[in-house]
């Protein structure tokens, strides 16, 4: 209808609420009252052929929004592609088609291959409410999905979004499955890689819980949000790119899945190989390198959750057609000496750099995993490691990132945030351990990684041996006051860094 009754003229809000549409009404707005809309209501919202639908938030009490005007978050606004006064019609959506089977794997039933369609199909079209995610995320959590529905749901979420083709020849690629603060060796990985002679196309993402992702840290060394046009251009140029993935439409539904799944904390090996392998498929991958950290505080924390993971991520790669391999590394500290994308930058950069005072184990873990990804390329006998290093030491992995950085838009130093303070040792000894997850949340409470320059300088490893009132890290902030709040959470627990007694 057109009546007057249905429509409203649509403003920005001007709120950003991730990628989650949201529309906001008045309380006294008539079609608010007249349809029977109330709060987390599932609104259609259409401008002419274009679509979407958006959770209806009620605003009470408040002069921003004008009388009988719809307001929309950030992710509606450019979603629908509308314009400030446009008039828009709402209705009640349809119920989604998936509601039968997530209700089916809530009760524990299995998913096939159409119910995964179709679960996949209404979270891209953004059927489902976050409620609906919520409840098929819980209802996947554990290992409550089986093989066959793995593979199903990895199936179903490459083909809800665009797939790369890039023709004959091997794509390879490396992916780490995270946990781990600093393992910042992807741009390492890709520069070598490439200069090696081989296509590898690397699609990266930001972080959502962490303090960076390699999104993040690449950001700051070069522009990353390339479509996939300007993606293929480096590609053909430089035989390599990382880019983040995000605004390429590969596996859509992944990152509106995480969005949901990220908060809740349940770990999914059956949802987790779906979204690494269902991205890879998309990007084209012919053989991939998972780099899985184990230790206490990483996120796969003991050798029978790392061979449960191995076992499905080998099992779904061969039935989507990719050769994989996976490589179980120590996660048991955090690698380099930089938490957050500018500290990290420079750890990347001092290691291709060859500077003699580069992070090693950086340095070490970055040439393990580019061996093993050009023993994947079959051509190698196995030397794999010895042509990394060999690249790496003669400057050519160096010349090749900063032709990959100058091809995605241009080449920039990492700029650290002006406000630092260092926490000290309460008492001397050997450091015995670093506790990933803390470590990492202070680094982020400093303003990583949407403050690029912020986070955490690391001076100490696990064996090492310092005496009482040493420096153990450094906070690094933009503003004074996101330093003291970093601060006052550092102090107010256990110290990441266990410290034993000196033997």
């Amino acid at each position: 209808m057109t009546d007057g009754h249905h429509v409203l003229p649509v403003i920005r809000a001007g709120i950003d609420t991730y990628r989650q549409p949201v529309v906001y009404m008045r309380e006294d707005c008539h079609l608010c009252r007249a349809e029977g809309f109330s709060v987390l209501t599932q609104v259609r919202i259409s401008l002419g052929e274009r679509s979407i639908i958006a959770a209806l938030n009620v605003v009470t009490g408040a002069d921003w929004l004008p009388p009988e005007t719809a307001a929309l978050s950030d992710a509606a606004w450019n979603l629908l592609g509308a314009s400030a006064g446009e008039i828009a019609m709402f209705s009640h959506p349809e119920p989604p088609a998936s509601a039968s089977a997530i209700r089916t794997k809530v009760y524990g039933g299995r998913i096939d291959d159409e119910a995964c369609r179709m679960i996949v199909g209404d979270i891209v079209a953004r059927r489902l409410s976050d409620l609906d995610l919520a409840a098929f995320i819980t209802a996947c959590a554990g290992d409550r999905l089986d093989l066959a529905e793995t593979i199903a749901l990895t199936r179903a979420m490459q083909g809800a979004g665009k797939t790369i083709d890039w023709g004959q020849g091997l794509v390879l690629d490396k992916h780490c499955v995270g946990g781990l603060p600093g393992n910042r060796t992807t741009p390492i990985v890709v520069a070598i890689v490439a200069a090696a002679g081989y296509r590898i196309p690397k699609t990266s993402s930001r972080a959502i819980t962490s303090p960076a992702g390699t999104a993040d840290t690449m950001e700051v060394l070069a522009p990353v949000a390339l479509d996939i046009a300007a993606m293929r251009r480096v590609v053909e140029s430089e035989g390599g790119c990382i880019v983040w993935g995000g605004g390429l439409d590969l596996s859509p539904a992944d990152d509106l899945l995480i969005r949901v799944e990220r908060p809740l904390d349940f770990d999914s090996d059956g949802q987790l190989v779906a979204s690494i392998l269902s991205k890879k498929a998309a990007a084209g991958s012919t053989h991939v390198l998972i780099d899985m950290p184990v230790g206490p505080t990483a996120k796969v924390r003991n050798s029978e959750a790392a061979k449960a993971l191995t076992e499905r991520l080998l099992a779904v790669s061969q039935a989507v057609d990719i050769g994989l391999r996976v490589a179980v590394s120590d996660g048991s500290a955090p690698v380099g000496r930089g938490i957050g994308p500018a500290l990290e930058a420079q750890d990347v950069l001092a290691v291709l750099r060859r500077d003699f005072d580069a992070p090693f184990d950086l340095r070490e873990r970055a040439l393990d995993l580019a061996g093993a990804v050009l023993n994947l390329a079959q051509a190698n006998h196995g030397h794999g490691r010895d042509i990394a290093r060999e690249i790496l030491e003669s400057g050519a992995a160096e010349a090749k990132f900063l032709a990959i950085c100058e091809a995605q838009g241009g080449f920039r130093e990492p700029k650290i945030a002006p406000h630092h303070a260092s926490e000290v040792a309460a008492v001397g000894g050997r450091i015995t351990a670093i506790d990933n997850r803390r470590i990492a949340k202070i680094a982020k409470l400093a303003g990583a990684p949407g403050r690029k320059g912020a986070g955490v300088l690391l001076f100490t490893k696990p064996g090492d041996r310092i005496e009482a009132g040493q420096p153990l890290y450094e906070i690094y902030a933009e503003t004074r006051g996101e330093l003291s709040w970093a601060q006052d959470y550092a102090r107010s627990g256990a110290s990441p860094f266990q410290i034993g007694d000196t033997p």
